[in-house]
């Protein structure tokens, strides 16, 4: 996909002496400000140069960046007195990254190799769906058209990029080069750099020397695509909306523009027609919601029509600087309309993919590539026990404590493995794997798509399953009846949550999740039931609840998160509601809120007459506490994050205000319905709402997250 950069396009080259002597003299403002800074820190002593590999660092040392804090110290017990919360408040290792009272950045960071002195970066490629559209729809694109897209961007970045003063990495296949930014040019979408001193560039294709970068950004009159540069971390948060907004503008060239928008019908609201469609496919994507059939046509057929695109306009420039009316120019324009009519005709079925209705009913997939084996042809079940070595006394106490034929009655089958991984892929309906202690380390995912029980002998500390290796999941679960147990997992460098349950019904219980990127997924129709475990370190949601499913949280700790939780969306029509159930919890010390509601901003135009009257012809489901539905009001908010609570939650208000919440947008969504049926002229029925969602959320306790305990997001 070609990607506009925007001065080589629409920005012309300026050889000429005034344009140079300007980005020098802004060059050497920049510079100077940055040695009066300098000036004013504390000198650091660099460490001695390391060795150079295959990945080659030609620089001198930068002192190192502080380490993030262990998983340890990430754990602490939020049942502390109050000696030990102000402890944990003056120790760096714990601290409330989240927290208004303490300034600095919200963002995360992406540590560099350790065999590099590069500094490290921003972590801003993990943001949500609703984060994105947010950005786009409200800040950055509004209601432009496609030939006002590069507009409109330029007049966004210059609202939040810092013109410079600030550091990036210039990143290319080639090699990674440190730079200072001395000026932006935002029509352009580029920036006037130099190189940072001392020179850093780490080579990543051998014979590539620092002297042809230097020469190549030399070429380039020292001005690069925003695009290209990741900005470095700075703890500050002077940086952080520079670094959001380059993400911004970086992901949309390269999964939202296509070459041939502008050329388009310009009539429509371009986010409406295209980065709406497009935004919300990548997403499916992403979280494995399309058939990978449906998705290898999607890319396969863009890359066609942008190939094609290519030679269309390649013949049409031609065309265009030929005077001539000659017979080869007559062959060039039949060739051209029918290069034309095939761009045509890959552009609607691209359309077709991007429509959110085409894929739900054609092309959605359900846990596709979890296929269960059912029974054994001789209907036996097994026990399978993961060990690499093990001590005749702790062999001796595994079998009387857990394969005993009097445990189970009857004689029992016993297969021993080395690994986790290779005891699932061995597993059938009903089987149980049981692992010793030890440190497993694993690059596949764990798919179970059968009723397999998988625990720990021992404690989940001294059980420890890693992933490593950038595979697209970690624990995929799609069986009737899965139990996990006694478990610590680790994930590292993923695309994915550290567990999905695609189907069926998940039982976890006293396991210890590390996440790196989002936490627990409960997609659609399946439930999950976690009970005293522990999930921290996600750098998106720790738990996101799907519309349609059912989530039980019982004594749980969630920390240390983007968000605790995220309750997805479920007013759309082709939504079910889901039922949540969230008892004794402690969520702390997360970035943003401990609970997260997703709505569409249309949501909140209902009128208060009506939904006073559903109300009251409402009544309790079986089993919901009639609390839920006491003092329901109306939350509305046109910001994100609006009705969330700033202070701890000491007194219960968070469970009541989240139970609240979730009601009246259920009472929305009710209404919506009935709005609809009436327009199609389907007569009214009986409000089933009662019976469609279950909630009870008590006894939950909320403290030191960042905006509070509930918020909603509003798109």
């Amino acid at each position: 996909m070609e990607e506009p950069s925007g001065g080589e396009q629409g920005g012309p080259a300026c050889p000429e002496a005034e344009p140079r002597m300007a980005a020098e003299e802004a060059a050497a403002a920049a510079e100077a400000a940055g040695e009066e800074e300098r000036e004013a820190r504390p000198e650091l002593e660099p460490e001695p140069e390391p060795e150079r590999e295959d990945n080659q660092l030609t620089e001198a040392a930068l002192p190192p960046a502080p380490a993030a804090g262990s998983a340890q110290e990430f754990s602490e017990d939020l049942n502390s007195d109050e000696e030990n919360e102000s402890k944990c408040s003056e120790d760096s290792s714990c601290s409330d990254y989240g927290s208004h009272d303490r300034p600095g950045t919200t963002l995360q960071r992406v540590a560099s190799d350790g065999k590099a002195l590069l500094p490290d970066i921003f972590q801003t490629n993990n943001l949500l769906f609703y984060e994105r559209f947010k950005t786009y729809q409200d800040y950055m694109l509004a209601d432009c058209k496609a030939s006002e897209v590069k507009e409109f961007t330029a007049e966004y970045l210059e609202k939040v990029l810092e013109p410079s003063g600030w550091q990036a990495i210039w990143c290319t296949n080639a090699f990674e080069v440190l730079v200072e930014v001395a000026d932006v040019d935002y029509a352009s979408l580029k920036a006037v750099v130099r190189l940072s001193q001392p020179f850093r560039c780490r080579v990543q294709v051998g014979g590539f020397t620092p002297e042809q970068v230097c020469a190549l950004l030399e070429l380039k009159e020292y001005q690069l695509p925003l695009q290209e540069l990741s900005v470095v971390f700075e703890e500050s948060g002077e940086f952080d909306q520079t670094a959001l907004a380059i993400e911004h503008v970086r992901f949309f060239y390269k999964h939202i523009w296509r070459s041939w928008d502008e050329e388009d019908d310009d009539d429509f609201d371009y986010f409406v027609r295209c980065v709406e469609p497009r935004l919300r496919l990548y997403y499916d994507i992403v979280e494995d919601r399309v058939s990978p059939t449906l998705v290898s046509d999607y890319h396969n057929r863009l890359s066609q029509c942008e190939e094609l695109y290519g030679k269309f306009q390649v013949l049409r420039n031609s065309l265009l600087a030929c005077v001539s009316d000659s017979e080869k120019d007559n062959v060039s324009v039949v060739e051209g309309m029918k290069l034309y009519d095939q761009i045509e005709h890959l552009k609607q079925k691209l359309k077709m993919i991007e429509n959110l209705l085409f894929r739900y009913v054609f092309g959605y997939k359900k846990h596709a590539g979890l296929k269960a084996k059912g029974l054994r042809s001789s209907n036996a079940t097994l026990t399978h026990v993961v060990c690499s070595t093990v001590q005749s006394s702790f062999l001796q106490c595994l079998f009387r404590d857990k394969l005993t034929p009097e445990h189970f009655n009857e004689e029992i089958e016993i297969q021993f493995h080395n690994d986790p991984q290779s005891a699932l892929n061995a597993c059938y309906e009903g089987d149980r794997v049981i692992i010793c202690p030890g440190h497993y380390i694993i690059e596949g995912a764990l798919s179970v798509a059968d009723s397999v029980t998988l625990e720990g002998y021992g404690l989940p500390d001294d059980i420890v399953i890693e992933k490593q290796g950038k595979v697209h999941a970690f624990v995929e679960c799609a069986g009737k009846d899965v139990k996990i147990s006694n478990l610590k997992l680790i994930q590292h460098d993923a695309v994915k949550g550290i567990l999905s349950v695609h189907q069926g019904r998940t039982t976890l219980e006293n396991c210890v999740l590390q996440c790196e990127t989002t936490g627990v997924a409960i997609r659609t129709s399946a439930e999950f039931l976690m009970k005293n475990s522990d999930l921290y370190g996600s750098k998106g949601a720790g738990i996101e609840i799907y519309p349609g499913s059912t989530c039980t949280l019982i004594g749980n700790g969630l920390h240390h998160c983007k968000e605790g939780i995220l309750i997805k969306n479920f007013l759309d029509d082709h939504c079910d509601v889901p039922k949540i159930t969230m008892k004794n919890n402690v969520i702390h010390n997360n970035e943003g809120y401990g609970v997260v509601l997703v709505k569409p901003k249309e949501a909140t135009e209902i009128a208060p007459e009506s939904m006073s009257e559903q109300t009251k012809e409402s009544t309790p489901a079986d089993g919901a506490t009639t609390e839920n539905y006491a003092g329901l009001h109306e939350l509305g908010s046109s910001e994100v994050g609006l009705c969330g609570r700033d202070n701890d939650d000491h007194h219960g208000e968070g469970n009541l205000q989240i139970s609240e919440e979730i009601w009246a947008t259920l009472l929305k969504k009710n209404q919506l319905c009935q709005k609809r049926r009436s327009q199609l002229g389907i007569p009214e029925a009986a409000s089933q709402m009662s019976q469609e969602m279950f909630v009870s959320i008590m006894g939950n306790q909320f403290k030191r997250n960042g905006k509070g305990c509930f918020g909603t997001f509003l798109y």
